[in-house]
Formats: structure tokens, C-alpha cells, sequence
């Protein structure tokens, strides 16, 4: 990943993708089989060359303790805001959450498929409260200013974001899509990563922006 700023966008949005993972516990798949099948795209949905993988998670690494810690900020809780609304509402257990990561030059976006729906009110106005805030390292250390901006979504049940940092006098931006689709839910992360050995190029927010819709989508049909 690249420099400093995309490194700290890095960590906060880390903190709210773990939010999305409870830890495993003992029984019973919560999500049906067939479902879980149609609603979750796969590697034949995007473009030959880029790069699909689904990930599987640790029942340890989850979520909790073994997550990162988050920054500082003020106000107080912007740098983990996102994270406290969707672990607030989060189901865990076996079933509960699926993620694959897609891969271009340009972009590494990681999908999270949810079993439950996500808080979206309540995401609305973290964002609003956190618009603009300043995280930091550690409390002695420069405060980093970092500002979060609404996107247009095409959906009336979705929220889409642009959290952008600015280091050294250089900007870096991370999306984020949050979207309900009844009982059930979609969350991803886009970070512009450069990979020049994907043959198929991104370009932010809108490759992030069609994946989100496609899959939002997706789901709605399954």
C-alpha cells in the first residue's frame, strides 16, 4: 500500500472492517446455504484479469482484542466512530459474514456480505458529527486533519463516503459503502492501491461505486 497517508486511512478503516466480523462461536449456520450462493458475487462477475479472493478469517483474529487499536482523535471518537456503530448492531456467529477482496490497478476493495442489516441512521450521523476532525499517532504527536464527505448513492438504502487525509501537503482518500437490503446488509472499503500486475484499471470512487451497486443489488435478488 503506499505512503504514510494511505497507511493511516489504512488503519482507521481497518478498525470498521473488523467491526463487520464478530467472533465464531459453536452452532448453527445463521445464513441459509442457497442464499449465501446467489447472493454473493463471484470471480466470473468482474472483468477478466482482475483479482477475486474470498477471504477467511481466524476465529481469534475476528474481531476484539486481536484488532487494531484505534487512533486518537478530536473530537473524541471520530478515528473509530464508524466502528462503534456497526459493532453496536453486529451479529456474530457462524454464517453471519462473508468478505472477498477484488483487486485492480488502482483499487483493492474488500466486500463485506452481511446477514444483518447495518444501523444506517446511526451511520449517518457519525459521519455527519466526524465531517471534519483531526487523528492522531499518539497525544503528543501533530494532529492529522482527516474529513468525511457523502457520496451520491443510487439507492435510497445505502450510504456511500470519502474519507480523505491530508499528510505533508499531499491528500489520500478511502471510500466506504454502506448499504441494506432488508434483513441483510453490504459493507465495503476501497483503498487506491496501485497494482500494476492487474491488467484492468480503477478509476475512484466509480469502479469502488459499481462493485458496491452490483453486489447491494445482488443480494436484493437472492
Amino acid at each position: 500500500m503506499g505512503g504514510p497517508g494511505i497507511r493511516v486511512l489504512a488503519l482507521v478503516a481497518a478498525v470498521a472492517v473488523l467491526a463487520g466480523c464478530g467472533t465464531a462461536v459453536e452452532g448453527t449456520a445463521t445464513w441459509p446455504g442457497a442464499r449465501l450462493d446467489r447472493g454473493v458475487l463471484g470471480a466470473a462477475d468482474f472483468p477478466p484479469g482482475v483479482g477475486y479472493d474470498v477471504v477467511e478469517d481466524a476465529p481469534a483474529e475476528s474481531d476484539g482484542p486481536g484488532g487494531p487499536p484505534a487512533m486518537l482523535s478530536e473530537p473524541r471518537g471520530c478515528a473509530n466512530g464508524l466502528t462503534e456503530v456497526i459493532a453496536a448492531s453486529a451479529e456474530r456467529g457462524p454464517g453471519s459474514a462473508v468478505r472477498y477482496v477484488v483487486t485492480y490497478d488502482g483499487a483493492r476493495i474488500l466486500v463485506t456480505v452481511l446477514s444483518w442489516p447495518l444501523d444506517l441512521d446511526g451511520l449517518a450521523a457519525e459521519a455527519d458529527r466526524c465531517d471534519a476532525f483531526e487523528a492522531y499517532f499518539d497525544p503528543t504527536s501533530p494532529g492529522i486533519p482527516m474529513t468525511t464527505t457523502a457520496l451520491p448513492t443510487p439507492r435510497p438504502d445505502a450510504l456511500a463516503y470519502r474519507q480523505t487525509m491530508r499528510l505533508g501537503g499531499a491528500e489520500s482518500s478511502v471510500y466506504f459503502w454502506f448499504g441494506n437490503v432488508g434483513a441483510s446488509a453490504v459493507f465495503a472499503v476501497a483503498f487506491p492501491t496501485p497494482n500494476p500486475t492487474i491488467g484492468v484499471k480503477a478509476e475512484l470512487p466509480q469502479t469502488f461505486m459499481d462493485v458496491a451497486v452490483t453486489q447491494t443489488d445482488r443480494l436484493g435478488g437472492a
